[in-house]
C-alpha cells in the first residue's frame, strides 16, 4: 500500500459517513440548529482551536522527526485560521473549545502511522465538509468576504490530505503499519459521523438523506 491508496481505501470505506458530514444538516448539528452568524463563527472558531490543541499536543510528544514537524507546521495553521475567524466574531474569548468525540478520540492515538492517518488524512475529509456548509452558508447571506475566508481554509485543509498521504509514505514501515493506519483514519470518522449522527438525532432529525 501507498499514501494514495490508503487515501482512496478510507474515502471508499467511508463513503456513507462522508458524504452524510457533508449534507446541509452539518450545521444543524454544530449549533444546536441555531443558524446565525455568530453561532456558525463560534462553531468554525471552535473546530479551529480544536485542531490547533490536537497538534501540539501531539508534537509535544511525538519521536518521529518528520511528524513531529508536520504536526507543528499544522498546529500554527489552525491557530491561524482561530484568529482570523475570531477576529469576525464580537466574543471570540466566550467560545468554548473543549474537545470534541472526534478531538477526544484524537487526543489518545500514540502510533505516529495511526495519528497521520487520522490527524492529515481522516480529519481533513471530515473538515472540509464542515467548512463547505460555512462556504455555503456565507455565500447565502451575502457575505462574501466572510466566504472568501473560508474558502482559503477549506483549501488549506484539503492540501493536508496530500500532505498525510506523502508522510505516511515515509512513516509506514512495514503491511501492519499500513493496517493500523487506515483502521485509524476509518475510526476517526466514525467517531466523527457518530455524533454528528447522535446530535441530529436528539434534536429529531434523521441524519439519513431525504430520498
Amino acid at each position: 500500500m501507498d499514501g494514495d491508496t490508503l487515501v482512496e481505501t478510507v474515502r471508499n470505506r467511508t463513503a456513507t459517513e462522508l458524504d452524510r458530514l457533508g449534507s446541509e444538516k452539518a450545521l444543524v448539528a454544530t449549533t444546536e440548529a441555531r443558524l446565525d452568524r455568530e453561532r456558525v463563527l463560534a462553531a468554525t472558531l471552535a473546530a479551529e482551536r480544536r485542531a490547533a490543541a490536537t497538534f501540539v499536543a501531539w508534537a509535544d510528544d511525538e519521536d518521529d522527526a518528520d511528524a513531529r514537524a508536520a504536526f507543528e507546521r499544522v498546529a500554527a495553521l489552525e491557530r491561524d485560521h482561530a484568529d482570523r475567524v475570531a477576529a469576525l466574531l464580537d466574543d471570540p474569548d466566550a467560545v468554548d473549545a473543549d474537545p470534541d468525540a472526534l478531538h477526544a478520540h484524537l487526543r489518545d492515538l500514540e502510533g505516529t502511522p495511526e495519528r497521520v492517518a487520522a490527524g492529515l488524512v481522516a480529519r481533513p475529509l471530515v473538515s472540509s465538509r464542515s467548512l463547505l456548509q460555512v462556504i455555503n452558508f456565507f455565500v447565502n447571506e451575502a457575505e462574501e468576504s466572510a466566504a472568501d475566508t473560508i474558502r482559503g481554509f477549506r483549501s488549506e485543509t484539503d492540501a493536508l490530505v496530500d500532505d498525510g498521504a506523502a508522510l505516511l509514505d515515509d512513516c509506514c514501515a512495514d503491511g501492519d503499519d499500513w493496517d493500523r493506519a487506515v483502521d485509524a483514519a476509518v475510526e476517526a470518522i466514525t467517531v466523527a459521523y457518530d455524533e454528528y449522527a447522535d446530535r441530529l438525532r436528539g434534536m429529531g432529525v434523521d441524519p439519513a438523506p431525504v430520498c
